[in-house]
This record gives structure tokens, C-alpha cells and sequence, in this order.
């Protein structure tokens, strides 16, 4: 891209010297001023030699008197214009003009360099670029993606000052899932935005989430002072709000995790996951016993099509493990888009072993992401994993039970597809 775009320039910077030097420098005004006395002349000599014809002719003048005339008028005209005679090199100005050309060629490649350096926008327009490319075809986006990547993380590490680009480049690194780096792409985001600390505090937060994906939901210490560093600049950081009230439900402390997303209710009205939020506080309300105050509908802002829409399963144990699971073991509830066996769950619950069995609705409350919910895709296969490691990736040793067939996402509740964790994982 870069390389095209200096050719490009090249062409219209020799075009621009083009206009200006050729007009100063082949201006040749006094030799148009003598051509056209000449051509004057001619033109009068042959008129008049015209003229003696038709009076030859008509009468009006003898032989004698005609061929006297015309060598007189002939030799009027050698007079005039002599014949051996070289037309004038001299050019007005042409030390004026090579001055101004000399200026033209070292100005404007100049002036074109310094100044869309200081107004241009080549980053950019690279970046939206390789966006562009990477919103392919998942076929071409699989073959390009890496590389693509790499290419805009360069351009960013030898021009930072470009806060649109580090946020693309995170979110990027959040689809492929490379949590590490995408925590990197929002601390630098953030110190792209180091004068403003709203915007600052949000990088944070972002940074903090991508570590918390990275950890596999743990609360480390690493996201914990990513947490408390954007929470110094806004209390209200709602990414940072979101992880601690996940954590805290996760922990069973429903009462702490109501006050975070509540918190987030108020001072974020309009975010894009508000129904997800309502539906956490909902729940953590039932896990106390108590009944949710009123409130708004669900996605006031969202959009309605995706309202309810869903799973319900029913997960039990297998009796013949019933003996071998301590009640105090995780159990990760999660759906994925039929057909793909890695990514981010579209919706993912974490209970222990004690609420077996459970019937319970996966819907858009439980994504993790805004941008992977269970309300944009049409069939999901739905897993149950208890694990003493607390990670939701599977490893040996795990138990694990799924859906046998894809379930249709629907409005309706139905009744419960039934799950049954009945077999022990031997390898990772």
C-alpha cells in the first residue's frame, strides 16, 4: 500500500512540475512575434503579385511595365525578409524562467512530503484498508488474518499515534483470540489517549477484559491492577464494573456482584448489553431468594428481533459419578455456534456440582462479548463440563456431557433438551 501510494504521488508531483516549468521554460513569444512578420509579409507580396496578374491580363498594364513591377516588388521582399537570414535565439526573461523552474522542482516534491506528513492520513487509510481485508470470506479471512495483523501492528509500533488503529488492532486480537496480545493493543490504545481520562480508563478496561479471557475468568493480579488503574481514573469504568460483578457472582457473592451491574444500569443506560446485565441481576437475585425490584424491559436500546432468543436445557449427572464429584466442583454450562469447536461460547453460565440438576434458559444474558451472542446464529451445540481446575477449557480428568444433535436458537421457551454429563474426559 505504501509503495503505491509514493508512486502515485511521484506521477502527480511530475505532473504538477510539468505545468509549471514547461510554460516558463519553452516560452517562445519572440519568435512567434517574427514568424508572423514574415508571414505578414509574404502574404502581401503574394497579394500584390495578384494584383499585377489580373492587370496584366485585363490590359491595364503592358508587358514592359508589368515585368518592371514585379522585379521591383520582388526585390521589396528580399529586402524584408532575406533569405540566408536565421531567425533570432534570443528569449526574453529565460534566466527569470529557469530561476522559477529551478525553484518549482525543489518546492513542490518538498512542499507535497512536509505537508501531507503534517495534514495527511496515510495510517489511516492503511488501516481501514486492512480492515476491509480482514471482513472477507472466512476462507480468505483465515489465510489473511495473521499476516494482515502483523502488518497494521508494524505500522502502528513505527506511527502510535493512532488511537483508531490500536483499537482495531485489540479488537482483532480479541477475535483470534490471542488475549495476551490483545491486552498489549489496549495498553497501548490507552497511552495513545494519555489526555483524556475517560477515554484512557476505557482502554484499561478493555485491557483488564482481554487478561480475564487470558486467565480463563480467574481474577489474577495482573487484572486486578488493570482494574484498580482504570477504576482510578473512572469509578464507573463499566468493563472494569462488568468483570468484578462477574467475579463476584462466579464467587457466590450475588449481593456484591447485584451492586457492580446495577451500578453499570445507572451510569450506562444505553449499553449495548444492558439486557444481559438485567438478566445477571435477575439471577443473582434468585440465587438470594429474593424478588428482583421492577424495572425496565431488557434491551431498550438493543435490537428487538433478538429479545428471548435462545436455548433451555435441563443438565443432570450420570449416578455412576454421583460418589466421585465434590459438590464444590465447577460446572460450566456453554453454547457454541453448531459446527465450531473453538472461540468464545455465544453463552456460557458457571455454577458448581451442588445445583445439579438444573434446568436453565442460555440466552444473550450470558454472553461474554457484545459481539458473540446466541441471538445471531440459528443452531447451537450446548456442553456441560464439571472441572476441579475451574477452567473452562477441557482437560483429563474432566466430566462431560453434551447435546447429540444441534438445537435450534428460538423466542420460545419449549420444553428442556436434556444433558446428561456421563463420561470422563482421558485426554485434552
Amino acid at each position: 500500500m505504501t509503495q503505491t501510494f509514493w508512486i502515485a504521488a511521484t506521477v502527480l508531483i511530475i505532473l504538477a512540475l510539468a505545468f509549471v516549468i514547461y510554460p516558463v521554460m519553452f516560452h517562445r513569444r519572440g519568435d512567434r512575434q517574427q514568424t508572423d512578420l514574415r508571414n505578414q509579409n509574404l502574404m502581401a507580396y503574394r497579394s500584390r503579385m495578384a494584383e499585377l496578374e489580373k492587370e496584366h491580363q485585363a490590359g491595364i498594364i503592358d508587358e514592359e511595365t508589368y515585368q518592371q513591377l514585379r522585379d521591383e516588388l520582388a526585390g521589396a521582399m528580399l529586402d524584408d525578409v532575406p533569405e540566408n537570414e536565421a531567425p533570432a535565439k534570443s528569449i526574453p526573461g529565460r534566466k527569470a524562467a529557469m530561476a522559477v523552474g529551478l525553484v518549482s522542482i525543489l518546492l513542490i516534491p518538498a512542499a507535497t512530503v512536509v505537508l501531507y506528513d503534517e495534514w495527511g492520513a496515510l495510517d489511516s487509510v492503511e488501516a481501514y484498508i486492512a480492515m476491509q481485508e480482514l471482513g472477507g470470506s472466512d476462507e480468505a479471512r483465515a489465510a489473511q488474518m495473521d499476516t494482515l495483523t502483523e502488518q497494521l501492528r508494524e505500522r502502528l509500533e513505527a506511527s502510535p499515534d493512532n488511537p483508531d488503529g490500536w483499537a482495531m488492532l485489540g479488537q482483532t486480537y480479541m477475535r483470534l483470540e490471542r488475549y495476551e496480545d490483545a491486552a498489549w493493543a489496549f495498553r497501548q490504545l490507552a497511552d495513545s489517549v494519555k489526555s483524556d481520562d475517560g477515554s484512557r480508563a476505557v482502554a484499561l478496561g478493555l485491557s483488564a477484559q482481554a487478561l480475564f479471557f487470558r486467565s480463563q475468568g480467574a481474577m489474577t493480579d495482573k487484572v486486578t491492577a488493570t482494574i484498580e488503574e482504570a477504576r482510578s481514573l473512572n469509578p464507573d469504568e463499566v468493563n472494569s464494573l462488568g468483570l468484578l460483578g462477574i467475579h463476584s457472582f462466579s464467587q457466590g457473592d450475588y449481593r456484591e456482584a447485584i451492586q457492580y451491574w446495577e451500578r453499570i444500569q445507572a451510569v450506562a443506560p444505553d449499553h449495548p448489553q444492558l439486557g444481559a446485565i438485567q438478566g445477571g441481576i435477575k439471577e443473582a437475585y434468585t440465587r438470594l431468594g429474593e424478588q428482583p425490584p421492577a424495572q425496565e424491559p431488557a434491551f431498550a436500546a438493543a435490537d428487538d428481533s433478538a429479545q428471548g432468543m435462545g436455548v433451555t436445557v435441563s443438565v443432570s449427572l450420570d449416578e455412576a459419578f454421583r460418589q466421585d464429584i465434590p459438590e464444590d466442583t465447577t460446572l460450566f454450562i456453554f453454547a457454541r455456534a453448531a459446527n465450531v469447536q473453538s472461540g468464545p461460547p455465544l453463552a456460557v453460565v458457571r455454577l458448581t456440582a451442588s445445583a445439579l440438576p438444573v434446568d436453565i434458559r442460555l440466552d444473550d444474558r450470558y454472553a461474554m462479548t457484545p459481539e458473540t451472542v446466541i441471538s445471531g446464529v440459528e443452531e447451537v451445540a450446548v456442553t456441560a463440563r464439571l472441572t476441579r481446575s475451574g477452567s473452562i477449557n477441557a482437560q483429563a480428568g474432566d466430566w462431560q456431557g453434551s447435546t447429540d444433535t444441534p438445537i435450534t436458537v428460538t423466542r420460545e421457551q419449549g420444553a428442556p433438551v436434556s444433558i446428561v454429563i456421563n463420561k470422563q474426559l482421558t485426554g485434552s
